[in-house]
């Protein structure tokens, strides 16, 4: 009989109401939000936070599973609260969300690489908002591999920057902490395939793939599937290809 690998626990989902903490400079914005989370019935507001060091502080007392974190803030701003957040191992079950008015812009690069679970834009509908937290706090990456895909390549063409080789520079060393599968697992989450459709390619479970995935997350540091694209092509693993 064959026996599945097995790998990290995924994070598990809050089993009571979700738990989140606003982090806006504008007072407006976080009471809109506060009024649409808290009419939800598996939602409540623990905290808001007027700029990233209070959205640190609050995040230490109050334990959310979920922080939407804007990130351009007076003082510290969201990404340097992000990287901290995602810095503290304390803090480990706490999924960030960052809005931005932009959706393709140097920032939300660097929020995801710092440990942000995915972006939203402040225009986003109510029910996507909310959809977001869910999505966020079940411990899955609110951004889809393909539109992260998408995302880098457009930065990396529009600020001229280039991958750099996989088998030189600050990511060599966890690279080659993987196996050839995981590598070629890495590859195709980075193509913006899903489980079942990386199972199908490598003609293995999708047990077997979600497996992989998690050790692929823990050996290169990454929170979820968002950060392995970042990983991926900033790494030089894969290359970015802009129609």
């Amino acid at each position: 009989m064959t026996t599945e690998p097995t790998g990290p626990a995924e994070p598990a989902a809050p089993t009571g109401p979700i738990k989140v903490l606003l982090a806006d400079d504008q007072a407006l914005l976080r009471s809109a939000f506060r009024v649409l989370v808290d009419s939800e019935p598996d939602m409540e507001v623990v905290g808001e936070a007027a700029d990233g060091a209070e959205a640190l502080a609050l995040a230490r007392t109050t334990a959310p599973d979920v922080v939407l974190m804007d990130i351009r803030m007076p003082g510290t701003d969201g990404l340097a609260a992000t990287r901290a957040i995602s810095a503290d191992p304390a803090l480990d079950g706490v999924r960030v969300v960052m809005l931005t008015t932009f959706e393709v812009d140097e920032y939300v690069v660097q929020s995801l690489r710092a440990g942000a679970s995915g972006f939203l834009g402040k225009g986003a509908e109510p029910d996507e908002l909310l959809s977001a937290i869910r999505i966020a706090a079940a411990g899955e990456a609110l951004l889809s591999p393909a539109a992260t895909k998408g995302l880098i390549a457009r930065f990396l063409a529009q600020s001229g920057g280039s991958a750099p080789d996989a088998d030189s520079g600050a990511y060599a060393e966890r690279l080659a902490a993987l196996t050839v599968r995981e590598r070629e697992v890495l590859v195709h989450v980075a193509g913006g395939l899903s489980n079942d459709e990386i199972a199908e390619r490598l003609e293995v479970s999708p047990l077997t793939v979600k497996t992989h995935v998690n050790r692929t997350m823990a050996k290169l540091g990454a929170r979820d599937r968002a950060q392995l694209v970042v990983v991926a092509y900033e790494s030089g693993l894969v290359r970015p290809r802009v129609d």
